[in-house]
């Protein structure tokens, strides 16, 4: 069986797209056993419960730009993005309902109009979606602990493993829990007074989620709230796809502070940097980015970066300097002022520790230049890591008062396990910090060592009283570590959460919560090469999903991410899957890629899938047809004067006889060359005239040029 159609939903089966839709962001690779593409909510609904008939593990898949291994899975991946990208908004922009296949910058221009925008503001806003963001209760650069996904969700319609639907907005939804699910909603109420009940429980719960933290369940929903299909409704949030399924959401939106000044602020030292915190939260600023040493040195290499960036590469300190990329935002210009004040009074109080001079811009070009290192270096330096690595990005957060203290110690760390060329960045504003790693995954002595370093971060990082994950999500890559992070009592409590909404344990299972104590190290995407022609070109992927959105045949058959994907699985592919896999990928992978280039507009390492799919179709043709091709194109003229005598031709003779010797000339040519001719065969059209037509009073000269 390759495809089946049912109503509200397609089942797929055939190796192609199983491989496929493997693929993710992360450095894991599951490949599932049947990928069900849904039509609408009533064809998720069918898929979970016969997923649960036969005993099936169920992966829901919306943007694949987790980096966790949170959307990868074996048995069913259900696609809820292509057919569930509505945006409604609501109240004037106040408030906005969205479906999970919608990306957040699709939503956030809807309600631009309306100067408003999500809470959430990840980094990959260009490709992630709704259904991402509530699972991982995403969060971003400026959102703090205050505007995350768990903080701004209204209302949510859910699918729970049973297949029922509670919609948590309407005015009588608890009671409809209560009658359509009795034991969850009893279980919840007696988790939530089990919560409340335990004075180390409270604590520790408020203590946790003072920071970001999206490490395990969010269990802070037991304190925050009181009926049970609100404990419900904001479990979901950060849930993975572990406990149901979220069909639409809705957002409380917030204000769009369209203007913006900024500075770069070097210093010369880590504890200058930490020491600046406090003033600049003082003053008003909306972000504040950290950037390491390491990340200074790629910013310098940059071409594009700013040249009080570039300027650094031959300073001699480079190697103690932190920045601190800083943001103040407003409505309005006179809004914006006052900050800016501010911020200029905080910059000349740090002047004796500034490794370079620094100032507060408005201009665009310069805050886009500042901007686009920090937004760029995870992609940056995974384009450039050694053949075989693989870019591994992880996040962690702890008390701001500890932040000199961690990154220090991650530094120590990384020297000490082999990754002297990690780089650190983060939220500094949260004690937010991310680090990149390019271990070798394919190789077990390096595998062995990044099993040590994962074990000595986690001491690290709880010893500093953080969280393993901050806005990542928990995924595979944490799971193992919750219990020890949250402690047996609170853990008990996520485990009775799971048992509760999800009794078989088939949705995402090895996600969030796991009994083995290696899910981490388990099903590893290691990289291989696209090999041939193709290395150069695809070999820098590092499967973001950027290119997706914009690509036109995301929805038909394969999208650049996959097409690249493909092109490394057939390269390492055993002889026989090799085979099926080059028949089926020269119509799923080249025949249908539009070759229009737009997808290196979105790919942050440059990598041009059309001109790779175009070099496929020209080796795919014989070389007399390569030839020919080349002279066409070089005489277009006297070859549209022979098509156009040629259709002349064609139009005085039989039918018949013209479609025979068409059918003949295509098997021998090829179809994608000859057209075939048949009575619907338009004649030759007038010569076009070479005479530019300008209106009365128009513009001599011309700005375009219709066809």
């Amino acid at each position: 069986m390759t495809t089946v159609e049912t109503p509200g939903l397609e089942l797929r089966t055939d190796l192609l797209t199983r491989v496929a839709q493997a693929h993710d962001a992360s450095h894991y690779l599951l490949r599932p056993e049947v990928v069900v593409r849904a039509h609408d909510r009533d064809g998720v609904v069918a898929a979970m419960r016969e997923a649960t008939r036969r005993g099936l593990p169920v992966t829901f898949r919306s943007g694949g730009t987790s980096l966790s291994g949170q959307a990868s899975g074996a048995g069913v991946l259900v696609d809820t993005r292509t057919r569930f990208t509505r945006v409604e908004v609501l109240d004037g922009g106040e408030r906005v309902r969205c479906e999970p296949g919608a990306t957040l910058r699709l939503v956030n221009a809807h309600l631009l109009r309306h100067g408003r925008r999500l809470g959430p503001d990840p980094a990959s806003e260009i490709a992630c979606t709704i259904g991402g963001v509530v699972a991982n209760n995403s969060s971003g650069m400026s959102s703090g602990t205050a505007r995350t996904a768990y903080r701004t969700v209204e209302a949510m319609t859910v699918v729970l493993a049973s297949g029922t639907v509670v919609d948590t907005g309407a005015p009588d939804a608890d009671a409809r829990l209560r009658a359509a699910e009795p034991a969850i909603h009893r279980g919840l109420a007696e988790l939530r007074d089990r919560v409340r009940g335990s004075a180390a429980a409270r604590a520790e719960i408020e203590r946790q989620f003072s920071m970001k933290n999206t490490m395990g369940y969010s269990v802070n929903a037991f304190l925050d709230h009181d009926e049970p299909v609100k404990i419900l409704e904001h479990l979901l949030v950060g849930s993975e796809g572990t406990l149901g399924w979220v069909a639409d959401v809705t957002f409380r939106t917030v204000p769009l502070l369209a203007h913006a000044a900024t500075t770069l602020l070097v210093l010369d030292s880590l504890e200058h940097a930490t020491d600046a915190l406090v003033p600049l939260v003082a003053s008003g600023a909306e972000a504040i980015e950290l950037l390491d040493a390491a990340s200074l040195r790629v910013a310098a290499a940059d071409p594009a970066a700013d040249p009080s960036m570039r300027s650094l590469a031959s300073g001699a300190g480079i190697r103690r300097q932190t920045a601190l990329l800083v943001e103040y935002r407003a409505a309005t210009p006179e809004g914006l002022a006052p900050f800016q004040e501010a911020a200029r009074d905080v910059v000349g109080s740090l002047a004796g520790s500034l490794a370079v001079p620094a100032a507060v811009t408005t201009d665009a070009a310069t805050r886009e230049r500042l901007w686009r290192v920090r937004k760029g270096l995870y992609t940056a330096v995974a384009g450039a890591r050694p053949a075989g690595s693989t870019a591994l990005l992880e996040d962690v957060a702890v008390p701001v008062a500890d932040l000199t203290a961690t990154v220090r110690d991650l530094g120590a760390l990384f020297e000490r396990r082999g990754y002297g060329d990690a780089v650190t960045f983060g939220h500094a504003k949260d004690g937010n910090l991310h680090f990149m790693i390019t271990p070798r995954l394919g190789d077990r002595a390096e595998l062995d060592r990044y099993a040590a370093f994962s074990d000595d971060l986690v001491d690290l990082v709880l010893g500093h009283g953080g969280t393993l994950k901050a806005e990542h999500g928990t995924g595979r890559i944490m799971a193992p570590f919750v219990r020890r992070q949250y402690g047996d009592e609170l853990y008990a409590v996520m485990r009775e959460v799971k048992r509760l909404l999800d009794p078989h344990g088939l949705l995402n299972p090895g996600v969030v919560l796991t009994d083995d104590d290696h899910e981490h190290l388990r099903n590893l995407k290691v990289e291989s090469s696209a090999g041939g022609d193709d290395a150069a070109l695809v070999d820098r992927c590092v499967e973001c999903g950027y290119c997706e959105p914009g690509c036109p045949s995301r929805t038909v058959t394969t999208t650049p991410r996959q097409r690249i994907a493909l092109l490394k699985e057939m390269a390492a592919a055993p002889p026989a899957e090799r085979r099926e896999l080059e028949r089926q990928y020269a119509y799923q992978g080249v025949a249908t890629c539009a070759a229009d280039s737009l997808c290196v507009e979105a790919c942050p390492v440059g990598i041009d899938t059309g001109v790779v799919m175009k070099g496929h179709r020209a080796r795919s043709q014989p070389r007399l047809v390569q030839r020919g091709g080349a002279a066409a194109a070089e005489h277009w003229g006297p070859v549209v004067t022979g098509l156009r005598a040629a259709l002349g031709v064609v139009q005085g003779l039989p039918t018949p006889l013209v479609r025979v010797a068409s059918d003949v000339a295509r098997g021998v040519v090829g179809t994608d060359v000859v057209p075939r001719v048949d009575a619907d065969l338009p004649g030759p059209g007038p010569r076009r005239g070479t005479t530019a037509v300008v209106p009365d009073g128009g513009a001599t000269s011309a700005r375009a040029v219709l066809f």
